[in-house]
This record gives C-alpha cells, sequence and structure tokens, in this order.
C-alpha cells in the first residue's frame, strides 16, 4: 500500500488508520531517513491506540513506552544500537511478550530481529510531502483514511 501526505497531520492519520488494525505483539519496522515522518507517523499510531500521553523521538533514551491506550506502545529508536545483540541485551523479548505494538525506527541495524513484521517506509519527497509505503501483515487491507 502506498501513500502521499502533504502534512504531518495526514501522515499522522496514516499512522492512526495503521492502528486500527494491528494486533497485540505487532511489530512496525519503519525505514526512512533523518526527518522523513517516522516520529509523526507514530504520533498518529499512538493516536489511533488511545494513548493520551505526548509522543516524542526516543532518539537518547532507546525507547519510549506509551501505557494509556487500548494497548500499549512501545517506540524504539535503534540509531544508536549497531546489532540485534544489543536489541535483545535491552530486553526485546520481554517487549514482544507484555502485549503490545513495537514501533522501531532505525529497524535496519537490527534487521534480523524484525521477523514478521509490518515495514512501513516514509520518504521525504519535498518540504510537506511524503510517500509513506506499508507492507507486509496479513490482516492489512486499504486502510480506510
Amino acid at each position: 500500500m502506498e501513500y502521499i501526505t502533504h502534512s504531518p497531520a495526514q501522515t499522522e492519520a496514516v499512522g492512526a488508520a495503521l492502528a486500527a488494525r494491528l494486533t497485540p505483539g505487532a511489530v512496525i519496522a519503519y525505514r526512512g531517513d533523518l526527518g522523513a515522518g517516522k516520529t509523526a507517523f507514530t504520533r498518529g499510531l499512538a493516536r489511533g491506540l488511545g494513548v493520551k500521553e505526548n509522543v516524542t523521538s526516543p532518539t537518547f533514551t532507546i525507547v519510549n513506552e506509551y501505557l494509556s491506550g487500548k494497548m500499549p506502545l512501545f517506540h524504539f529508536d535503534m540509531y544508536r544500537l549497531g546489532s540485534e545483540d544489543e536489541l535483545f541485551d535491552i530486553g526485546w523479548e520481554d517487549y514482544l511478550e507484555r502485549g503490545g505494538v513495537c514501533a522501531v525506527e532505525w529497524s535496519e541495524n537490527v534487521w534480523g530481529a524484525m521477523e514478521d513484521a509490518i515495514v512501513v517506509t516514509v520518504s521525504r519527497i519535498d518540504e510537506d510531502t511524503r510517500k509513506i509505503v506499508i507492507e507486509g501483515g496479513d490482516a492489512l487491507a486499504d486502510l480506510s483514511l
């Protein structure tokens, strides 16, 4: 599925629509350059899950946990990790078992751990325009926006 958005709000709307289709244990593996809109997409994902907290990038904390929604959202930033081993060292398997959604920025740094992930690629076309491609996930048909 491919979507073109023209504002952060539209990018968030695609994330919210995806959230409505997710089940506990889902893994979202993001791909995209710095500033492409991955965190904006995650804000929408959080809104779609009913998260009340303000969603921010987990760049300096590795993972932000949002527990106020209908299921937990664990937002990871793997930019500083060099391997899957480091991901497992921070408790990746524990997060998977907690029945939430794991949204992973810089997933390519830990690609071996992204088995069965839904891959969301966010590309910047120009200042306001983004191309979002969503691949994987058996239950994902075209999202109603």
